[in-house]
């Protein structure tokens, strides 16, 4: 449903006009944003209009301004213009307001603001014009003091960024094209000048106009003839199936305007023919431009062949001095000389690099890029040359020595006449080498846009636009290159000694072996060639992988070292954090409190040295920063503030309990107390303490006493407290004016008197202290009591004034003498009347605070513990750990709100979860838990704190709840699970912090004092600690409020403007348009949301359908408070549907127009922040002013912290994986690798140096299917800085479930298999220096690269020991050999190295330095025990698929995972579908490997040796085939696993049809399994059948072992089996022709062809075992050897499609494919039937799979469930 177009906002009268953050149109709005001068100063410069030719055939009315005008010049939509004008309002003023020194006219623009801003926005233009070398139309402000002149240059910059600001608003996706939008703007501005300039058309010779003006003109005359460009061609890459060089991405058509072809052929108003549009066909349009993305693994040699020819010349070079028998190869000649053939084998590598060059690259050659193609032909040409004349020099050298039979001078001076070639030859890289060495040398030059520069290097790489200028400075360079320089000599020492020379014997051993019978024919001779090749193989993968375990080692290492000495994990848990609590209040001022800037700019050096030694003093614990605190009542209020409002965010979390509040939180001072209130957590046991500490020293003097108490800080700070409060107490519940009030006065006077005389031990007992103690408590519990007995309490206050009074001093004093004291009543007789009897005036019971107080007291007096689990949650114990830490990190200083960086946070969302719905979270699945009843069972204590609050809210129990709190119970399932509404709540702690924060800076002492008064609020109740209720209706005694301790009560209203103009959240709700018009659930969420969250701006696409055609409006709306509706802000028309290529980006894209501020914050749907987190927003974003290395940040790291560990095992070991990548791998990627790119979210972005560089992703169809880290690609590439920053977090979720897991790591896979296709890659594989290039690569492409050489190792491995066996080479050489070390050697190439490293390493040394060394290795054993092992290697095997399938057939896509709860059994049907291509059959055919290699292997013999050669094999077969089933909730339940089984079944041999599901049919999953064949190239075909014929070899090797082969190795019995193959397929074929013809219709005849077959089937078979030395052995033998050739020619067959459809045999294909499917799916079964079948088993994979209490709560609904059935 769609509906017709509104009319745009800008329509409505000025004062009613809709406004996003600030009412620009109208200043006489009351809005606190408008009372900065700034904003009003920007605005007014924009009404500068003066003079400027008024636009014909419109009306320009006084109320406009320069962005109304330049969009009736240009014809601009009116909402661009609206929307751009407060981008660019709100960003001028908050520059403004940063400025510094401040400037002197406040109400004026400042002219430096403005032209920073323009040098900025505009760089990347006036690069572009450079390197084009065209002349810029951006003219410079002409140097003039004149007011005038100011004026007039001031407007000029503010219409070129305007101008730019809305090409860009209004691109749509032109977005993604930076170098296009500089195109444009190019012409507009140049127009733009023109007219300013007074300049007369030459045509018409009236004054000059633009080429295109009017209603949309813009959008019609230039966007959308490139977006319907870039449309056709999307369109004809056939849903990116197409292989990439087919047809143009948005790369390519980018990348025609780095020529200056460009300007000639489009022209200015755009010329429609050119070649580049999509109005010429297909054959004369211009091609690709500057890359052809091929699908080829050689892409990885392409790309880093620098990587490659290191590695094979090292290779080369110690394989010869392996074979020498030299000791050292210095000594001897030969060796010395036979070194020299590496440079042979370079000079070749060139030679293959200039083909694959030649061969991918040949479609960019056109008429107009001649040069290129010669460029290609020489490399070629000019590389066999090379290699011509080091080979015959070589050779010479060799032919002298030969002649004079030693080494004579003539044969010396050839060696000396090679090294001369040599040195030519690599001249080229030594002057690189010197560049290296001076980076800012080569930066220098390679951004001189001189044609000297570009025909020195034209011979080396094309003239691109990016990639120029990348090397870091001086120390980071020396940094990264030492780390590759240990990492390389460990490797190289590594590989020597234990990889090649160990190999040598054995070869020599291989080599010599003469005639040695084979037991097949051997087609080769007996060379042994074949045999030797199968031995090195597996050596040399791993020696071509084993660089990414040393860099995982050293990596691990150096960012533990790194850690440490960002002091992470110093504060690793509460206990902790009690310790260095009094530094934490003095760290949270130094790092979050604003200082006021000093105008000298020479004060800065000499403050940083203060705030360094401030830092450390605040680090390491010197001085007392509490007696600062103390004296300054100020700082302590704002300390408390902060501190208390944690905490109560925490409370409104469900993180903690009411009683916890008051335990934690820092109550604002009053009753004059003197001393801060430290939470009672940290003085919980000390006065106890401190009254043992007087009763042991009761006699010493008064100063030793003090000292022994004073030794603990919160022991001082207790007594002082409690003696204040009670004496506060007392004197509060007494009547004024009585005379027990100046009793009481007197009493406390005498007892302050001897304090301070230091008499209090002479004139005291202090062993009475206790039985006061005593009764000080009773006293607290009664005026506790609701029904508050007054006679109790004066019986205890008169037994409190007994002890005091007679029996507390050491003399005993008579009544005459007290009352002469003032300490006894005149009035009353003292020993028979009661004193307090009618003195007694308690507070009302609404006194909040009084109460609240007294309970506090009440806790210092009585606790005994030690509350070491306060609080009691984890999550919330984790964050304050890590808050407190982070304070006491390198940070940068806070600005205050004002002077603060804008930004806006920006989250893509699609159609996924707002918020659970109530059936939903009641639904039960079929073992009858709903998801309520698991996220009660895995989050108990939230559940707990979630219904106290309820109650607090008038809930009376949990059934009340699902009536009357219905939305809570909803928000509170939807903040534990992976929803919009999460994300929302945590984004939205940006603005409340900044409210909170603004307040702050602003407030004046009396306003921050103000938080010791405490207003009352709604009641909540108070529970004991041990979470029951003492009483079910809250006493107004018992409240707690809200209000006293927090900063929400203390705001003025005015924050919110603040906050507002720093701060804005954009989700891009694509299709919220249509779920409106649907009236889906989601759209009334989203909604709510709005209400909630006043920051909050969704943005979406509408489609509006006018009949003939539909239109399409990028729309931003946001809940009207004062309408109490949704409002729509802005309405920009598109030039067509949004998605052209990945969704995600694209929707980010149409959004960002909408975002605010100086930096741009991604966020994902799956994620979360915190309010603790939110405050140091401010520090972070203070980082973009600093330089790190030669350049300022463009990106900023943060880490992130995943709150999804707790749901399972699983989700356990994906978080653990998760956080070591996150927070180590990414700190050692920034420094000291400088290699961070952009890894997903949260990373926040420099928004202005981002936009007109092609935005925070890219979007092109399917190779950018990873489209976030190609925002960091571009980044580098582009001279962009990307750092890492660890003081800040924010949460995140990971996938839970194996099947939603294995789906992440397809789809992350899939991504690496494109981006090694990607010109990204080969740009940073080329253009970066050596190690940084290594650095790239290792951590991003290499990583995929090298899990798959690993598997293939193991491939190599097993099939070479097959080879070895079977052919009878290994029995040779056994009986042969004198000791079996030629085969020890193969136990080193066991790749066990790299099982556990890959991933624990990082992972233990991360989990040490945040948590501890022993916890550390505690949660791996305990990984380890729950199978962990198991999971990664399984993931090995996920990657391994994906990554090798896409770079060879494609087929990469966008893989929804859910994000759901996981408590759902999946069947094995299920299971078997999404695993059986990737694991299960890979699995299959290496344990049939194992077992062939088991029975014909004479070392298999021996039990050990095999065990000991195979485990890890065995290991990853077990994990393939168990995995999927022991991470499936009730996997090993016997009852589902029959039911599994016939569901299996059913799905193998349904039928299907037309529109059936693969989950549905086998026919339909198993099209779509060769889905990736239909699209892949010829080479990906034949590499396919090349593959598959290592299945046939089973066939071969083993019918020459069975008996009827008689122990002949000629050709013909291999030959006979093929014979025996056919016929069996015939048979076959037969059976299913005459199924299709008779089956129906002649069903005797069907029967009749049946049974002929049958029997003459069992007549040869019985003749041959009588006649031949054929026996039952054998047939079951051949089953080993026939079946996987089956299964071969399966796969062939597959690859052979298209040839194969129409004929009889495509359907004996299927019918057989079917078969195989049932025989594997049997196999994967057994073992699951096997221990489903053992008693306990499926219990104990419970316990492994899920946490404790959700397998006692999953046990206790089964038991349920079974009475419930009784």
């Amino acid at each position: 449903m769609r509906r017709q177009r509104p009319s745009p906002a800008a329509t409505a009268s000025p004062s009613l006009e809709v406004y996003n953050i600030i009412p620009i149109h109208d200043f006489l709005t009351e809005h606190p944003s408008l009372r900065y001068p700034e904003v009003r100063a920007a605005a007014a410069a924009l009404r500068v209009v003066g003079d400027l030719p008024k636009p014909p055939f419109a009306d320009f009315t006084p109320r406009m301004d320069l962005m109304d005008w330049l969009g009736l010049l240009f014809g601009f939509q009116i909402d661009n213009v609206r929307n751009q004008r407060e981008n660019l309002v709100l960003h001028l003023a908050n520059s403004q307001m940063r400025l510094q020194p401040p400037p002197r006219h406040p109400d004026g623009l400042d002219p430096t603001v403005l032209h920073r801003f323009r040098k900025k926005l505009l760089r990347n233009y006036t690069n572009w014009c450079s390197f084009l070398g065209v002349r810029c139309h951006v003219t410079s402000p002409t140097q003039s003091r004149h007011q005038t002149n100011v004026v007039l240059n001031l407007r000029r910059e503010l219409l070129y960024v305007a101008l730019f600001l809305l090409i860009w608003g209004e691109s749509a996706n032109l977005r993604f094209m930076p170098e296009c939008l500089c195109y444009i703007f190019h012409h507009m501005a140049m127009e733009l000048n023109k007219v300013l300039d007074g300049e007369f058309d030459d045509m018409t010779g009236m004054p000059y106009w633009p080429s295109f003006s009017g209603d949309c003109a813009y959008l019609k005359s230039v966007v959308m003839p490139i977006y319907k460009t870039v449309k056709t061609e999307v369109e004809s890459s056939n849903n990116g199936t197409k292989p990439h060089s087919g047809w143009r991405n948005y790369d390519d058509i980018n990348e025609y305007f780095w020529s200056k072809r460009a300007l000639k052929s489009l022209k200015w108003p755009l010329d429609y023919t050119s070649n580049f549009f999509d109005t010429t066909p297909k054959s004369s349009r211009v091609g690709k431009t500057g890359f052809v993305e091929q699908r080829s693994f050689w892409n990885v040699y392409r790309s880093f062949d620098r990587l490659w020819i290191l590695l094979l010349l090292y290779l080369q070079a110690a394989i010869i001095v392996a074979t020498s028998d030299v000791k050292y190869p210095w000594h001897d000649r030969d060796v010395e000389v036979a070194l020299l053939t590496v440079f042979i084998t370079w000079a070749g590598l060139r030679v293959f690099q200039s083909v694959l060059d030649a061969s991918t690259q040949y479609s960019l050659v056109s008429k107009e890029t001649v040069w290129l193609f010669i460029r290609l032909i020489l490399k070629f040409v000019v590389a066999v040359a090379w290699t011509v004349l080091f080979s015959v020099f070589y050779a010479r050298i060799w032919s002298q020595k030969n002649k004079d039979d030693e080494w004579s001078p003539a044969a010396n001076e050839r060696i000396i006449t090679f090294l001369k070639i040599v040195f030519v030859y690599v001249s080229p890289e030594l002057l690189a080498l010197v560049l290296f060495i001076v980076p800012c040398i080569r930066n220098w030059v390679e951004e001189l846009n001189l044609g000297v520069v570009y025909f020195l290097t034209w011979w080396f790489y094309s003239k691109t636009f990016v990639g120029r200028g990348m090397r870091e400075g001086l120390v980071d360079n020396f940094k990264y290159t030492v780390f590759w320089i240990i990492v390389l000599a460990s490797k190289f020492i590594f590989s020597y000694f234990l990889q090649i020379r160990p190999l040598i014997p054995p070869t020599k051993t291989l080599l010599n072996l003469k005639n040695a019978p084979y037991k097949w024919h051997e087609f080769f001779g007996s060379t042994h060639r074949i045999a030797i090749g199968m031995l090195w193989l597996p050596v040399i993968l791993v020696y071509m992988m084993d660089l990414q375990i040393w860099y995982s080692i050293y990596s691990s290492l150096v960012g533990a070292t790194i850690g440490l000495f960002s002091h992470l994990g110093e504060i690793r848990n509460i206990d902790q954090l009690r310790l260095r609590f009094q530094f934490f209040s003095s760290a949270m001022q130094f790092n979050l409190k604003p200082e006021e800037h000093l105008l000298s700019p020479k004060a800065t050096m000499l403050k940083k040295v203060r705030d360094a030694i401030h830092r450390l003093k605040l680090r390491y614990g010197i001085g007392q920063p509490f007696n600062k605190i103390e004296s300054s009542q100020v700082e302590a209020t704002w300390f408390a503030l902060i501190w208390n409002e944690i905490i109560l965010t925490f409370r409104e979390e469900d993180l903690i309990n009411d009683r916890e509040v008051e335990l934690l939180e820092l109550p604002p001072n009053c009753w004059n107390i003197r001393v801060i209130r430290w939470p009672c957590f940290l003085i919980c046991n000390e006065l106890l303490l401190a009254l043992s500490q007087a009763n042991e020293l009761c006699d010493a003097p008064d100063r030793w006493l003090w000292s022994k108490i004073c030794s603990s800080e919160y022991r001082r700070c207790a007594v002082i407290e409690a003696f204040d409060s009670i004496k506060f107490v007392v004197l509060r519940i007494v009547k004024n004016g009585t005379e027990e009030e100046s009793i009481l006065n007197r009493l406390f006077m005498e007892i302050d008197d001897n304090m301070e005389n230091g008499k209090i031990t002479d004139v005291y007992k202090l062993t009475v202290l206790l039985r006061i103690h005593e009764k000080l408590i009773s006293l607290l519990e009664r005026l506790m009591d609701p029904e508050k007995k007054v006679f109790r309490i004066v019986n205890i206050l008169q037994a409190l004034y007994e002890l005091c009074a007679w029996e507390f001093p050491r003399i005993r004093r008579s009544t005459v003498q007290l009352r002469q004291l003032g300490l006894a009543p005149v009035s009353l007789d003292a020993d028979t009347e009661l004193l307090f009897v009618n003195a007694i005036n308690l507070p009302p019971l609404d006194d909040v605070v009084f109460y609240r107080q007294i309970r506090r007291v009440h806790t210092i007096l009585t606790s005994r513990d030690p509350m070491h689990n306060v609080p009691k949650n984890l999550e919330a114990r984790e964050r304050l750990a890590f808050f407190s830490n982070s304070l006491f990190m390198n940070m940068p200083q806070a600005p205050s709100v004002e002077k603060m960086m804008a930004f806006s946070v920006l989250t893509p969302y699609y159609d996924e979860e707002v918020m659970y719905r109530q059936e939903m979270l009641r639904a039960e699945n079929e073992d009858g838990i709903s998801t309520l009843f698991y996220l009660q069972r895995i989050y108990e204590d939230e559940w707990v704190n979630f219904v106290e609050r309820m109650r607090r809210e008038g809930a009376e129990n949990e059934n009340d709840i699902w009536s009357k709190k219905v939305r809570d119970l909803r928000l509170w399932a939807s903040y534990r699970g992976q929803t919009l509404s999460r994300t929302v709540r945590g984004m939205m702690y940006y603005y409340s912090a900044l409210k909170k924060l603004a307040f702050l800076d602003s407030a004046s002492e009396m306003d921050i004092r103000m938080g010791t008064q405490i207003a009352p609020e709604p009641r909540r109740s108070y529970y004991t600690s041990d979470g029951g209720d003492n009483t079910l209706q809250p006493t107004p005694s018992q409240e707690i409020s809200r209000m006293a301790s927090g900063i929400t009560h203390l705001l003025k209203g005015s924050e919110y403007g603040s906050a507002m103009m720093k701060f804005t959240y954009v989700v891009a709700c694509q299709v919220y348009g249509q779920h409106k018009a649907r009236g889906d659930h989601r759209a009334e969420e989203i909604l709510f949301l709005m209400k909630n969250h006043e920051a909050l701006r969704i943005a979406y696409v509408d489609e509006v359908d006018l009949g003939r055609e539909v239109e399409y409006y990028s729309v931003l709306v946001k809940f009207d408070r004062q309408l109490q509706r949704e409002v729509e802000i802005y309405r920009i028309r598109l030039p067509g549907p949004l998605k052209l290529g990945e969704g995600k980006p694209e929707n980010q894209n149409h959004a960002l127009i909408f975002t605010r501020g100086d930096a741009i914050q991604t966020i994902d749907m799956n994620q979360d922040n915190h309010f603790e987190e939110a405050l140091k927003m401010r520090n972070l974003l203070e980082s973009f002013k600093t330089y790190y290395g030669i350049r300022k940040p463009t990106i900023l790291g943060v880490r992130e912290k995943v709150f999804t560990g707790s749901v399972s095992s699983l989700a356990w070991f994906m978080s653990s994986q998760e956080t070591s990548f996150v927070t180590l791998g990414q700190r050692v990627l920034a420094n000291p690798l400088k290699v961070r790119m952009h890894y997903g979210h949260p990373d926040v972005f420099d928004r202005f140096w981002f936009v007109p560089r092609g935005g925070i992703s890219k979007a092109s169809r399917v190779i950018n299917i990873s489209e976030d880290i190609f925002a960091g690609f571009n980044c580098t590439l582009r001279g962009g800085n990307v750092t890492h920053h660890e003081y800040i977090q924010v949460g995140k979720g990971r996938d839970v479930g194996l099947n939603q897991i294995s789906m992440f790591e397809a789809k992350v896979a899939s991504g690496n298999g494109e981006q090694a296709l990607s010109r990204d890659v080969y740009r940073l594989g080329h253009r970066l220096d050596f190690f940084r290039m290594l650095s790239f690569f290792y951590t991003t492409v290499g990583y995929y690269f090298n899990t798959m050489l690993v598997v293939f190792t193991v491939y190599a491995f097993l099939w070479g020991r097959l080879y070895l066996a079977l052919s009878g080479v290994e029995r040779i050489a056994k009986d042969r050999s004198n000791s079996n070390e030629a085969f020890a050697t193969i136990l080193n190439q066991q790749f066990v190295i790299q099982l556990g490293l890959f991933t624990a390493l990082p992972m233990i040394l991360e989990n040490s330095l945040e948590r501890g060394f022993l916890p550390a290795i505690w949660d791996f054993i305990t990984m380890q025990l729950q199978l962990a092992s198991f999971f990664y290697t399984f993931s090995m095997g996920t990657r391994t698929h994906y990554f090798g399938r896409t770079i060879l057939h494609g087929g990469a896509k966008y893989r929804a995972t859910g994000r759901g709860f996981v408590v759902e059994h999946k069947k094995f049907a299920e299971n078997y579908r999404l695993y059986a291509r990737t694991h299960f059959i890979k699995a299959i055919e290496l344990a049939t490997i194992l077992l062939v290699y088991a029975a014909y292997s004479p070392l298999a013999k021996s039990s050990i040796v095999y065990i000991l050669m195979t485990i890890s094999s065995w290991f990853l077969v077990t994990s393939w085939i168990i995995s999927p089933f022991l991470f499936n909730p009730s996997g090993f339940d016997w009852l589902k696993t029959v039911n599994d089984f016939d569901d299996f079944i059913a799905w193998l041999w349904s039928r299907g049809g037309l529109f059936t599901k693969a989950d549905q049919s086998w026919f339909t999953w198993w099209n779509e399994e060769q889905e990736h064949l239909k699209t892949t190239g010829v080479w990906g075909k034949l590499l396919e059948i090349i593959l598959d014929l290592r299945f046939f070899f089973f066939q071969y090797s083993i019918v020459y072992h069975l008996r009827i082969a008689e122990k002949r190795t000629s050709i013909g019995v291999y030959l006979v089996s093929w014979a025996c193959i056919i016929g069996i397929a015939a048979i076959y074929i037969t059976t299913i022709y005459a199924q299709k013809r008779y089956s129906v219709k002649e069903h005797i005849k069907y029967r009749f062809i049946q049974f002929i077959v049958i029997v003459l089937t069992v007549l040869v078979v019985v003749l041959m075992l009588q006649f031949t030395k054929l026996t039952v052995v054998d047939l079951l033998i051949s089953l080993l050897a026939f079946v996987p050739t089956g299964w071969g020619l399966i796969s062939i067959a597959q690859v052979l499609k298209p040839f194969l459809l129409s004929t009889v045999v495509w359907d004996a294909i299927i019918s057989v494919g079917r078969l195989y499917d049932l025989l594997f799916g049997l196999i994967v079964m057994a073992p699951v039937a096997l221990l489903s079948w053992l008693p306990g088993f499926q219990n104990m994979q419970t316990r492994i799979l899920f946490n404790e209490a959700f397998s006692r709560g999953l046990q206790i609904s089964i038991i349920l469930a079974g009475k419930k059935s009784n």
